[in-house]
């Protein structure tokens, strides 16, 4: 059988070996998917995730559940010889192997883009990944808790200050959850007051959101501030040592929680593992049928798709001519890319990728969003229902849809849950405070002084050098 490797258990990826799943013969092909982590993960509820309105499990899909033909390998692919189609295998314990294939699928995905901004590394914090997610609700929710008891002052400001860098649709989205999430629960903290709670944006650029009209823009500006959300355009973040944020316009706002938003990159490690040709950016060149690409022409068997790929977009819609890295995007490429692969198998010519943008979507917290297709905008609650209507119909699998939209139900019904799980990071704290352990080994007791004389006089009897070794201890 042709092997097919998979590198990268995303949104490409993962949707990638469904469809081949779906499409081929039995005994036509063998594909292999191999990632680091067991799931891929939906970004676009991360916000969400964020902010308690979506169960954190239930905004990941599990590859070995809905990949039931695929072989799963949980680790990381290090290095790409296409030369010699062989991947390096590198798990998290055990020793690295050699894999051969027939066809490599390069659908790495991408990672949080950062600048050497002092203090940034040390004390912010990303939204690519479910974890870093959850790690903004617990933290939110604990600051609460602790800033609740405590007298106004400095330390109990810090504690409720958050601060977002990056204006696109991500640190939007995260921003305006955060403080839907602080709202909610201001309403369980009578001590602390609405003016007590402090959430700022930074964003370089004059505007937020390029997606969406300027129009469309300044209502969501306008609306966060009403919300006691302030924005702040054509700023720059200077430094964040010692979680002190400092911009360019000279404030200081000291913070337990920085996420940064402020871009992203192809997965850096696709540029130093493969002899693939990438571009200045890092990204993989691949055409538009989503064959891979380089100086010489096209690269036989090497496909990519999804944030690591530059994929010409030939709609016009595009950055600089290639689709925008997006999950609209990726999941569509991916399509068409195990179609290509099939056809190709079957001795067929592949086809082109072609997506017009239907349009972007945001959600801004409880029962506010904004939405944006062509000229025509929409914001408000119906903006907020298409945003949970598409991405909730969008995510994959029904066993996640069913998940995502009884929680949603539940919410309404229920209230958010304002519970923070922080401590699972110290999951044996508990136990080994009250664990019983052995004693301490009682010391040796001297012996009665009269039996002891005349030992002691025996071997005062020997000379030093006569003395066994232990007994000179």
């Amino acid at each position: 059988m042709t092997k097919i490797l998979i590198v990268g258990g995303g949104y490409a990826g993962f949707e990638t070996a469904r469809r081949l799943e779906r499409k081929l013969n039995p005994g036509e092909a063998q594909v292999t998917l191999v990632d680091p982590l067991p799931y891929m993960t939906y970004q676009p509820f991360l916000p969400e995730v964020a902010s308690g309105s979506i169960e954190p499990r239930h905004a990941v899909v599990s590859h070995r559940r809905h990949l039931k033909r695929t072989r799963v390998i949980t680790a990381e692919v290090s290095k790409v010889d296409h030369a010699s189609k062989t991947a390096t295998i590198t798990p998290a314990t055990g020793d690295a192997y050699t894999l051969k294939y027939d066809v490599v699928v390069v659908t790495a995905g991408a990672v949080s883009r950062t600048f050497p901004i002092p203090g940034i590394a040390e004390n912010a914090v990303g939204l690519k990944h479910i974890e870093e997610a959850v790690w903004v609700r617990d933290t939110m929710i604990d600051n609460f808790n602790r800033a609740s008891t405590m007298a106004p002052g400095a330390e109990r400001s810090r504690l409720l200050t958050f601060v977002v860098v990056g204006g696109g649709f991500a640190g939007i989205e995260a921003f305006a959850e955060m403080r839907s999430l602080a709202t909610s629960l201001l309403a369980d903290y009578p001590s602390l007051q609405f003016d007590d709670v402090q959430f700022h944006l930074i964003e370089a650029a004059p505007r937020i959101m390029p997606e969406v009209s300027e129009d469309t823009a300044l209502w969501v500006i306008k609306h966060l501030a009403e919300r006691g959300a302030t924005v702040h355009l054509n700023t720059q973040c200077t430094s964040a040592v010692d979680g002190v944020v400092e911009t360019s316009n000279g404030d200081k706002f000291p913070t337990d929680v920085i996420v940064w938003t402020a871009g992203m990159m192809a997965n850096p490690l696709v540029k130093g593992f493969t002899d693939l040709p990438v571009n200045e950016r890092g990204n993989v060149r691949a055409r538009a049928d989503l064959r891979i690409e380089g100086d010489n022409g096209i690269v036989e068997d090497a496909w990519a798709a999804g944030d690591v790929a530059a994929v010409p977009d030939l709609s016009g819609g595009g950055v600089n001519g290639y689709c925008v890295p997006n999950a609209q995007h990726a999941v569509r490429q991916a399509r068409v890319l195990a179609d290509n692969i099939i056809a190709t198998l079957r001795g067929d010519a592949p086809t082109d990728y072609y997506h017009e943008n239907a349009g972007a979507v945001a959600g801004l917290g409880m029962w506010s969003g904004a939405f944006q297709s062509g000229k025509t905008g929409i914001t408000g609650l119906l903006a907020w229902l298409m945003h949970r209507g598409y991405h909730g119909a969008a995510i994959p699998t029904y066993e996640r849809k069913i998940r995502v939209f009884g929680g949603w139900a539940g919410q309404l019904v229920l209230g958010r849950d304002f519970v923070s799980m922080s401590k699972v990071r110290e999951p044996k704290a508990f136990f080994e405070r009250f664990a019983a352990r052995p004693k301490a080994a009682p010391a040796a007791k001297d012996a009665p002084a009269a039996k002891a004389a005349p030992a002691a006089k025996a071997a005062s009897a020997k000379p030093a050098a006569d003395k066994p070794a232990a007994e000179s201890k």
